[in-house]
């Protein structure tokens, strides 16, 4: 995968960098593998917005990818298709398995058409096969990595997405996370080999405004730009700063800092080193 950059033809492309996808397999969706995306425009089933600077965008379909690969324990799987997926920054790939079965999974970056790939305790950890830890050597670079054995993995499945084994002791394999992050998981939890796809997606410039609006974002508004009444942050003669003592949300809270992590007592007691 590799960057273009577009022909200067227009101010908004003079900038812009894109992904060449000249290698990806310009096909339909499977019919059985999509459905379509209903929009919300970020609100609730009483239309009011919960989340803002969403709405409009390009339609699009979802396709149902198979997080959980041990659904396939010990079938053989064929590449089929590598396929652009509009609903995330990696590309997928179509499998074809032995017993007449199809499947999309996150494709990793070497994966290639016609490679031939599986999920079990007893293969080879080659390029796009699925393994529990406690048979993926040291050191060797996973993705879409189960947090609880069985549930499909969870971490690890963004565009350039990769974790290494750095030992195992007893029940527990440490991984070192792409934060950073030093973290314990059940041997027992399944996770593909390889880096995803797409590692130069973060690289991608979008050139202009519109291409931002095709993607289903609206524009967001500085705080200290509105008035008062509509903002902690508005109001004051000319320009002004976030104002004291702490930064605001719309709606008066704490911002900018304040921790908003909850609800992960079995997440955090596993972790070793944290990011920061």
């Amino acid at each position: 995968m590799t960057l273009k950059k577009a022909k200067p033809t227009t101010p908004g492309r003079r900038f812009a960098y894109f992904l060449d996808t000249g290698h990806l397999n310009k096909v339909r969706p499977l019919k059985k593998l999509r459905k379509t995306l209903k929009k919300t425009g970020g609100r609730n089933c009483y239309g009011r917005v919960t989340t803002r600077h969403h709405g409009g965008g390009h339609k699009r379909l979802l396709r149902k990818i198979q997080f959980r690969r041990q659904d396939k324990l010990n079938v053989p799987a064929k590449v089929a298709t590598l396929e652009y997926d509009p609903n995330r920054n990696a590309n997928i790939a179509l499998l074809h398995f032995a017993d007449g079965d199809k499947a999309y999974i996150i494709a990793p970056d070497k994966l290639e058409v016609g490679q031939a790939v599986a999920a079990g305790e007893g293969i080879e950890p080659k390029e796009g096969s699925a393994l529990p830890l406690s048979k993926i050597p040291v050191g060797m670079m996973i993705h879409n990595v189960e947090i609880r054995p069985g549930k499909g993995g969870q971490i690890g499945r963004g565009a350039g997405s990769a974790m290494s084994i750095l030992s195992k002791e007893g029940k527990w394999a440490i991984l070192k996370l792409p934060s950073g992050e030093r973290k314990k998981f059940p041997i027992t939890c399944y996770a593909t080999i390889g880096q995803v796809s797409n590692p130069e997606a973060k690289l991608i410039k979008l050139g202009k405004a519109g291409r931002r609006r095709n993607m289903g974002w609206r524009p967001a508004v500085r705080g200290v730009a509105m008035h008062p009444g509509a903002h902690p942050h508005g109001g004051g003669e000319g320009r002004s700063g976030i104002g004291m003592p702490s930064p605001k949300s719309p709606w008066g809270k704490k911002t900018l800092g304040k921790k908003t992590r909850k609800n992960k007592k079995y997440s955090d007691k596993l972790i070793i080193k944290k990011r920061k």
